[in-house]
Formats: structure tokens, C-alpha cells, sequence
């Protein structure tokens, strides 16, 4: 498996934990619609959360969370009606990003809530 692919999956099995420890509940991991893939979905309180997951080693060209297209804002916008429609849920919906540095020196996590 590529490294930027395992750098992925770490970043999003942190990104779950840390949602856990906040109390969230894990609903979905990797969930796909069309041409669209929701790293998390999960609920806090009656919010329906979809979180987006980056992960870089540095931040040298850019925080992570900076490198989220509008056109991947759309395709999260269209999966997350997507699962409201095949699960019949009536929920607040509610998009996340977890930008998340993992270096040896330390890892950096931040949650930017109701990011777009």
C-alpha cells in the first residue's frame, strides 16, 4: 500500500478516536455515494456529522484543511443527502473537517466544526 494511503488511514483512525473520546457516535467509516467517499459520518447530540479527514506529515505547504476543493465540498454536500435519503434520517446535518499533522516529533489534531 502507498504511504500517503496508510498516512490516510492513520489520520482517519485518529480522527475517530479523538470524535469517541468527544462522545460522538461512529456511524460510518469510509461511506460511499456516486463519485463522493465521507471519511466519518457520525452523530453529536441530533446533529448528523459528515467529517473530512486531512492528513499530511508537515504543514510546510499549507495547513490540511486548507486543501478541501469546492468541488469536494459539493460531492460531500451530495453524499451526505445521499445517506439521509437511504437512511430515512431526519437528523440537522452538520460538515466537520479534522486537519491532522502526523510527524514523529508530536501529532497536531484540529476540529474545525460546521466548516462549510
Amino acid at each position: 500500500m502507498a504511504e500517503h494511503n496508510t498516512k490516510g488511514e492513520q489520520g482517519e483512525q485518529i480522527a475517530q478516536n479523538y470524535l469517541t473520546d468527544l462522545g460522538y457516535i461512529i456511524l460510518e467509516r469510509n461511506w460511499r455515494f456516486q463519485k463522493a467517499e465521507v471519511d466519518i459520518i457520525a452523530k453529536e447530540g441530533d446533529f448528523l456529522v459528515f467529517v473530512e479527514v486531512k492528513c499530511r506529515s508537515t504543514d510546510t505547504f499549507g495547513e490540511p484543511q486548507t486543501f478541501i476543493s469546492e468541488k469536494k465540498q459539493s460531492l460531500l454536500k451530495d453524499a451526505a443527502e445521499g445517506y439521509v435519503e437511504q437512511k430515512s434520517m431526519d437528523n440537522e446535518i452538520r460538515f466537520d473537517v479534522i486537519g491532522i499533522i502526523l510527524s514523529r516529533q508530536k501529532t497536531k489534531i484540529e476540529h474545525f466544526k460546521d466548516a462549510f
